[in-house]
C-alpha cells in the first residue's frame, strides 16, 4: 500500500492494506466466537443506482472545472465538490482535489484515465503526479488524460486528522503483541486515544467516508471531465473502489482494471486470517532467496524456512525486552512493533528484499535499528520531520466506516489467537491485535461484507498476483468470480499487485486492454 516515495511506491502502486498497529482493510461482525457471519462470504449484492441523475445532485453533475497550475511541470490542479451526505445534498460540501496531465498524443484520445493506488488513505493526486503521469507507459499517457481525485478525507481532500507526529511516534510504538493485562490495556489505551483524537478532529467528515460516497464522488468527477465512461486503474484497495464503482454504475463502465484485488464479500475475520497467511507466504518467499543470498543473518544455505521464521520471531522477542538505538533525531528506539512493520513494509516487493537483509543484519549483529526504522517509516508515510501524512488516520477512518469491527474485545483477540499464530507464525500475533482497533472507532460502521457483480458492465480486468502478501490471491478469483463481466489476469510470481512491476506479459495485456478494449484471454497466466 503506497504513495510512499518508495520503489514499491512508485513503481506497483500498492497501498497499505494493513499496518502493524492500525487496522487492516477488513473487518466484521463483533461476535463473540467464530460464526457464520463472521467466517462466510457474504450473500448481499451490491445494487446498482438509477441510472437517471436524481434533480437535487444535478448542480454537482454540471459543476465547471478550472484548472490553474499545480506547481509540478505537466500536470494541472482543481477542486471540485461532492454532497457531504448523499441523503442530503443541501446539508453541505466537501471538496475534492483533482489533478491532470492532458494526453501528449500521437493517436486519437481515449478520454480520461483514473488511477487509484489503493490504502484507503493514499494519494491519488500524488502518485498521478510523482509515478502514474510520467511513469505509466507513454503509448498509454499518448492516448489518455491520466486524472486522479484524491478521495474525501484523504491528503488533499478535506483529510481526516488524528494525533501530532510526537503522538503517532508513540502510537507507532506500542506492543502489539502484549505478554499481560497491564500491556493489553496499554494497547487498548492506545487504540481509543487514537479513535478519540480523530472524533474530536473530524467528528462530520468521519461518517462521511465510505467507499461507496468515495465511488459516488469518482462519478461526479467524471461527468464534470465531460466522459461517457469511466476508464480506471486502481491497485489494492482501489480494486475495491473500482468495483464499487461498477456495482454502482455498471452502465458507466470503461475499462476497469483492478490491480491486487480484494474481495467485498468477505467479514474481516476471514479476510484478516487471509492476509495475514499472505504474509506468512510472502515472508516463506523472502526466507527462501534470504538463506542463498551470503548476507542473510536468519540462516545459511539448507536453513528450514519454518527455521528462518523462528530466528526472526527470537529477535523479535528480544526487541521486546530490550530495544536498541536507531541514531534517530527524535530519540525512537527500535522495538518488537516498529521491527515488525519494517519487515512487512519489506514482504510487498521483492526488490526491497535485499534492503531488508542489510537491515536485519544491522540490527541482529550490531544493534543498529536505523534500517529496520527507515523501512517502517517509509511505511507509515513518516518523514525526517517527524511528519505523518494522513494515511493511517484515513485508513482507519474508511475501514472502520466501511464494515463493523473484527473484534470487540480483548478476549476475542485472545481466543483468536491460535488461529492467527497457525496462519502466520511470524506475523500472526501482531495481526490479530491489531484486528481490535476499529472496536473503540468513534462512528458506527455503515456498510457490511457484500457481493459485486456489476451486470451489464464492459468487460473489467482483475488481476491476482500468486504470491501477494497483503491482497492474497484467493482475493482476485473470488472477485473475478463476482463480477458478471470480469477476466481474471493471474501473475506467478511475489510481490503487491503486477502493473509495472517488470512483467512484460502482464504489461502488454493491461496495455492492450487499455488501448484497444481487448481483455486477456479467459485464464491468462504470466510470469
Amino acid at each position: 500500500m503506497h504513495t510512499r516515495r518508495s520503489s514499491r511506491s512508485l513503481r506497483t502502486g500498492g497501498i497499505l492494506l494493513t499496518a502493524a498497529l492500525l487496522v487492516s482493510a477488513c473487518s466484521a461482525s463483533a461476535s463473540t466466537g467464530p460464526s457464520t457471519s463472521a467466517t462466510a462470504a457474504a450473500e448481499v449484492t451490491l445494487a446498482a443506482l438509477p441510472e437517471a441523475t436524481p434533480a437535487a445532485l444535478a448542480p454537482y453533475y454540471g459543476q465547471t472545472v478550472r484548472w490553474r497550475s499545480c506547481g509540478v511541470p505537466g500536470f494541472q490542479c482543481a477542486t471540485l465538490k461532492a454532497p457531504l451526505d448523499y441523503a442530503k445534498p443541501g446539508a453541505g460540501d466537501v471538496r475534492l482535489a483533482v489533478s491532470r496531465k492532458k494526453a501528449t498524443g500521437p493517436g486519437k484520445r481515449l478520454g480520461s484515465l483514473f488511477v487509484n493506488p489503493g490504502g484507503p488513505g493514499g494519494s491519488a493526486v500524488g502518485y498521478l503526479q510523482a509515478y502514474a503521469g510520467i511513469g505509466y507507459p507513454a503509448a498509454v499517457r499518448a492516448r489518455y488524460d491520466m486524472v486522479a481525485v484524491d478521495p474525501r478525507g484523504v491528503a488533499r481532500s478535506e483529510p481526516v486528522e488524528c494525533l501530532d507526529g510526537r503522538k503517532m511516534d508513540t502510537y507507532t510504538q506500542t506492543d502489539t503483541t502484549p505478554d499481560d493485562a497491564r500491556e493489553t490495556t496499554q494497547l487498548v489505551d492506545a487504540y481509543k486515544e487514537f479513535a478519540e483524537a480523530c472524533g474530536a478532529h473530524s467528528p462530520g467528515l468521519l461518517r462521511h467516508v465510505s467507499t461507496v460516497e468515495t465511488a459516488r464522488d469518482m462519478d461526479i468527477v467524471r461527468a464534470v471531465l465531460g466522459d461517457r465512461k469511466l476508464n480506471y486503474v486502481g491497485a489494492s484497495y482501489g480494486t475495491f473502489l473500482g468495483a464499487t464503482y461498477a456495482g454502482l454504475f455498471p452502465g458507466r463502465v470503461g475499462r476497469l482494471v483492478l490491480d491486487g484485488a480484494m474481495d467485498p464479500s468477505l467479514p474481516a475475520r476471514r479476510m484478516n486470517l487471509d492476509q495475514t497467511a499472505g504474509f506468512e507466504t510472502a515472508f516463506q518467499s523472502f526466507a527462501k532467496d534470504c538463506v542463498q543470498q551470503p548476507d542473510c543473518p536468519l540462516g545459511g544455505k539448507g536453513t528450514p524456512t519454518a527455521e528462518v521464521g523462528r530466528h526472526l520471531k527470537a529477535f523479535f522477542r528480544k526487541l521486546d525486552a530490550h530495544p536498541i538505538p536507531t541514531g534517530d533525531a527524535d530519540g525512537r528506539r527500535l522495538g518488537e512493533a516498529l521491527a515488525t512493520t519494517g519487515v512487512i513494509a519489506a514482504m510487498y516487493d521483492e526488490s526491497s528484499w535485499a534492503q531488508l537483509r542489510e537491515a536485519l543484519t544491522s540490527a541482529m549483529k550490531d544493534k543498529d535499528g536505523a534500517g529496520l526504522l527507515m523501512l517502517s517509516d517509509s511505511y507509515y508515510e513518516r518523514d525526517a520531520g517527524g511528519r505523518y501524512s494522513n494515511l493511517m488516520p484515513a485508513n482507519a477512518a474508511v475501514n472502520c466506516l466501511d464494515l463493523p469491527p473484527a473484534y470487540g474485545s480483548p478476549e476475542e483477540v485472545e481466543r483468536a489467537l491460535p488461529s492467527f499464530e497457525k496462519a502466520s507464525p511470524v506475523f500472526g500475533e501482531g495481526l490479530a491485535w491489531a484486528s481490535l482497533s476499529c472496536a473503540y472507532w468513534p462512528v458506527r460502521a455503515t456498510g457490511e461484507p457484500h457481493r459485486i457483480e456489476a451486470r451489464g458492465a464492459a468487460p473489467i480486468v482483475v488481476v491476482g498476483t500468486t504470491r501477494d502478501p497483503a491482497t492474497p490471491y484467493r482475493w482476485a478469483r473470488a472477485l473475478a468470480a463476482q463480477l458478471a463481466s470480469a477476466r481474471l489476469l493471474t501473475y506467478e510470481g511475489d510481490g503487491h499487485t503486477a502493473y509495472g512491476r517488470g512483467s512484460a506479459c502482464i504489461d502488454s495485456a493491461i496495455d492492450t486492454y487499455l488501448l484497444r478494449g481487448t481483455p486477456p484471454a479467459e485464464g491468462k497466466r504470466c510470469s
